[in-house]
């Protein structure tokens, strides 16, 4: 089963969730306590939009104790890197005039 890309997309189209996506992509697994400190938002908010970045198959959790730690899933972000590329690629991109 592939990644549904539309769904991924709109996942991160959030500011919120983009900014966790990009803090995973930066520092590998990282705890939902210490994303709570970095985003500044409460502990409900961030557990939804981690939600909704682990239902559009974004992002894994981890539990250890009472904390959840997150990783992106390498496979959805290597098909999301391939479908940017075949984008850019493509023909045709050129300038409207």
């Amino acid at each position: 089963m592939g990644l549904d890309v539309a769904a991924a997309l709109k996942a991160l189209a959030e500011p919120n969730r983009l900014r966790v996506a990009r803090r995973l992509a930066a520092r590998g697994e990282v705890c939902a306590c210490d994303l709570l400190d970095e985003l500044s938002v409460s502990q409900p908010t961030l557990s939804h939009h981690m939600r909704v970045l682990q239902d559009a198959g974004i992002v894994r959790c981890r539990r250890q104790g009472k904390w959840c730690h997150y990783t992106l899933d390498a496979g959805a972000m290597g098909q999301l890197a391939a479908l940017f590329s075949e984008l850019a690629d493509a023909p045709g991109g050129g300038d409207c005039r």
